[in-house]
């Protein structure tokens, strides 16, 4: 097995992170241009509510009997579901924990 490594460019790193080489920031990076916080956890709970209710559609339509509908599919939008559940109640769970910390904080 032939295993190369490329040297590291800092300068490119940098740029991708939209940094100049003194780590400073060059002007506006894509995280200021896009969407703000509350707009991507919206857009996260939309798709997580989505792939619950398809996941519900699923198991309906197996326990239908619905040819066009197989158990392994149904299983896997079922488990994509939780796991997006889950991964949505960690960072609600994250966020209520930094907003206890921030509002114990003595000023």
């Amino acid at each position: 097995m032939d295993l190369k490594l490329k040297p590291f460019d800092f300068a490119q790193a940098a740029a991708r992170a939209g940094l100049g080489v003194n780590g400073q920031p060059l002007g506006k990076t894509r995280a200021v241009e896009g969407a703000s916080f509350g707009d991507a956890m919206a857009q996260a709970m939309k798709g997580v509510s989505a792939s619950q209710n398809e996941a519900t559609r699923l198991q309906r339509e197996v326990q239908l009997d619905n040819p066009n509908v197989s158990l392994e599919e149904t299983m896997v939008a079922m488990q994509k579901a939780q796991i997006g559940f889950q991964a949505t109640l960690q960072v609600r769970n994250r966020l209520v924990s930094a907003y206890s910390e921030i509002m114990n904080m003595q000023v």
